[in-house]
Formats: C-alpha cells, structure tokens, sequence
C-alpha cells in the first residue's frame, strides 16, 4: 500500500515527478498540447514592468492565468489593448479559442466588452463573490 504525506513545502524535484507524468499521459491521451509561455509586460518610462498579462498557449487555446493593470492606467482601455495583443499573438500559434477567469466584476465587465462570455461560475469564490469563467473564439 502506498503512503501518503501532505505538505505545504514540496520540492520543485517533487512537483517535477508529477508533472512530467500528467505531461507524458495527456500526450499519449490526446497528443502534444504545444504549450508555449505568452506574456504582455507594461512598462513605465524607465523600462520597469508596472503590469500586464501572463498565460500560456495550449492545444489550441490561449489562457489568460493573470492580467494585472496599474492604478493609473485603470479605465483607459489598456486591459483591452493587452488582451488584444496576446489573442493576436495566440492567433498566430494557431489558437482558436481563449478563457480566463475572474472574480473581479470590474474585470467582468472589461473581458464581456472585449467578447468574451460565461460559461460558468462558481458561486462564493471567494466568499461573497462569483468566480466567472469566459471563453472567446478567435
């Protein structure tokens, strides 16, 4: 019988052996996923990054893990632009679809102006909001 140990601190080494094995099962499950890094940095004047949009391109889809704007860029259609960006770039590597997720409704709002819809949502997550999950076809 295997035994079992519950930690907060794995070792990268640790995480390693189960992700290299999930990997080689997907492959073989339903072929390479192509899974490639995307990012669009905002940068202030002096080249430090303020802000942007870290995800990742996978077996056709683009997802958005973390979009973040500054304070003082908020309401100037800079998510907008960013997420336009990264769609193009996931266009290019041959994505069809997005999805991102937020709990923001202010985040909401800018993700349905710019297309994208829900598909589900998880209620009190966290407590007192609603997790939203969108997608969009590119």
């Amino acid at each position: 019988m295997p035994e079992f140990e519950l930690t907060a601190s794995p070792s990268p080494e640790e995480l390693a052996v189960i992700t290299d094995a999930l990997s080689a099962f997907n492959n073989a499950d339903v072929g390479p996923s192509d899974r490639r890094s995307l990012a669009v940095l905002i940068r202030d004047t002096d080249g430090k990054v303020t802000g942007g949009l870290s995800g990742f391109t996978a077996w056709g889809w683009l997802f958005t893990q973390m979009l973040y704007i500054p304070d003082t860029l908020r309401g100037t259609g800079i998510a907008g632009n960013i997420l336009a960006k990264a769609e193009e770039e996931a266009r290019a590597r041959g994505c069809r679809s997005a999805w991102i997720d937020t709990f923001s409704p202010h985040a909401l709002r800018v993700y349905l102006r710019q297309g994208y819809e829900i598909f589900g949502e998880l209620k009190d997550f966290p407590e007192g909001r609603t997790r939203s999950f969108l997608r969009k076809s590119l």
